[in-house]
């Protein structure tokens, strides 16, 4: 199973969104689950250190001579049950982006694809094989309209939510055209554990798990 989150507008906590569903799948998965980042941010929101893996751009751009078992060598365990694929330095290249889509998908463990902001190039690929695309979006006039203006059409869609935003559940789904599939209140907690290096050492702030829980 391949899941993609990824945002129209920066700003979205995407990353934080993607990683935090990965957490929750790691646990309730016996196979535990992979957290492919082609955004290049998530060791940062995990308190990683830079990963030294070529990571999947180094995948990407060796072409069709890659071993078979050359993705499991580039991950880096997390925490118990989840591992990461970092992005690694370089250009993301599209060429071989669907058979990377295919590979995560027909794993045994569950992947979510942190495809970052503004698709285009392999995230663009990756987003659009996936089993389920996720729209990571603030309820904001501005971010609706870029959504719009996507390549791609989410599949369901993931509502940061803000104290005095006018626009509710309703209007999101009339504009994006997909059904909200979870609504996670903008929580400090989440900022503090971030920030701590916390996220994936301890229990999810309550906040994000239970938003995210009918999500995963």
């Amino acid at each position: 199973m391949l899941i993609s989150c990824w945002s129209a507008k920066g700003g979205s906590g995407t990353t934080v969104v993607a990683a935090s569903l990965a957490i929750l799948l790691s646990r309730a998965d016996p196979a535990g689950a992979v957290l492919a980042d082609l955004a290049g941010d998530a060791p940062a929101v995990l308190g990683l250190p830079e990963p030294d893996s070529p990571g999947l751009a180094g995948w990407l751009d060796a072409g069709e001579a890659v071993p078979a078992d050359a993705l499991a060598r580039l991950e880096v365990t997390v925490a118990p049950g989840l591992a990461l694929l970092p992005r690694g330095s370089g250009e993301l290249r599209a060429e071989r982006a669907d058979v990377l889509a295919n590979l995560l998908d027909q794993g045994n463990r569950p992947v979510v694809a942190d495809c970052g902001t503004h698709l285009h190039g392999a995230a663009e690929v990756v987003a659009a094989g996936a089993g389920r695309s996720l729209l990571v979006t603030r309820p904001c006039y501005l971010s609706l309209r870029h959504a719009l203006r996507a390549s791609q059409r989410p599949s369901g869609v993931l509502v940061v939510r803000e104290p005095g935003r006018a626009l509710g559940r309703d209007d999101i789904e009339r504009v994006v055209g997909a059904p909200v599939v979870a609504e996670i209140e903008a929580d400090p907690a989440v900022a503090r554990a971030v920030d701590a290096g916390l996220l994936s050492a301890a229990r999810l702030p309550r906040s994000i798990e239970k938003a995210l829980r009918h999500a995963a």
